[in-house]
């Protein structure tokens, strides 16, 4: 990890713009050079409020992209916020995805997992990569980055499955997963990427060993630093803290966790259940 990235004080800047995806879920632009990479978060501190990670989803060195969903007492707050208001950065931190350029990938994304693939896929896309990106969610209304994704040209595919078949396929995204695989294209797919439900991403990781390829998946643990100091995030039975050796893990390791897909701990470390 750079040196600059371990701070412990956040670095106070304005919110440029705010993207209402959704009722509840906003993208919120800033213009600074955070320097990160695919896959990567950072803290978000809300003045007088808490500080929460969130993972980027886009970073052009000139502005970066948090997309975030309004679901607890932090993000009600962050929800308050208007376009000029100070927040506090720290990071980027943790992994990040890692690909090979001309190589065909999968991106398959739940919910508002969409929003951190969208800056693999427009990185993979810049290095000659064939990529699917398809995003899982409960109905069209809340489908995410269709727009983006599309407008990064013909090299990228965008496929949608609802659970109510308002949009695209109507089931589960990794059934639209196999079904690539099992294509004509299938059979040249380098890698399978997951960012979203813990259950989707099982899922996503087991399709990937059984058919011999490799996968990236983003797990998400509850974090308080950032850094691997205060341990909050570790995985039972490992010492492996998410935000350092993570987010982003190779899927035969997250497959090989005991907890992955069963359980992960809350703020208090009581075991919630998937």
């Amino acid at each position: 990890m750079d040196v600059k990235n371990f701070n412990t004080i956040p670095e106070t800047i304005p919110i440029k713009k705010i993207v209402k995806e959704t009722d509840t879920i906003w993208t919120f632009q800033f213009e600074y050079n955070l320097e990160s990479k695919p896959g990567q978060f950072l803290m978000l501190w809300i003045p007088g409020v808490d500080e929460k990670p969130f993972s980027i989803a886009y970073d052009d060195g000139k502005e970066f992209w948090l997309t975030i969903a309004k679901v607890g007492s932090a993000t009600e707050e962050l929800f308050k916020l208007k376009e000029g208001d100070l927040i506090g950065i720290r990071g980027p931190f943790g992994t990040h995805y890692k690909w090979e350029k001309g190589k065909h990938l999968v991106l398959l994304a739940g919910g508002y997992g969409a929003a951190p693939l969208y800056g693999l896929a427009r990185a993979a896309v810049e290095d000659g990569c064939k990529v699917d990106f398809v995003v899982g969610a409960r109905s069209e209304d809340l489908l995410l980055y269709e727009e983006r994704v599309s407008a990064l040209g013909s090299n990228v595919t965008y496929h949608a499955a609802t659970d109510d078949g308002s949009k695209g396929h109507e089931g589960y995204n990794t059934e639209i997963l196999e079904e690539i695989i099992a294509s004509k294209d299938g059979e040249g797919v380098s890698k399978i990427y997951a960012c979203g439900p813990e259950m989707m991403m099982k899922r996503a990781a087991e399709i990937a060993r059984d058919k011999g390829i490799k996968s990236e998946l983003a797990l998400e643990r509850y974090m308080k630093c950032g850094f691997g100091v205060c341990g909050q995030c570790c995985v039972d039975e490992t010492g492996v803290c998410v935000c350092k050796e993570g987010t982003v893990f190779d899927g035969e390791r997250a497959l090989g966790f005991s907890e992955f897909g069963k359980y992960h701990r809350d703020s208090m470390g009581k075991k919630v259940e998937w």
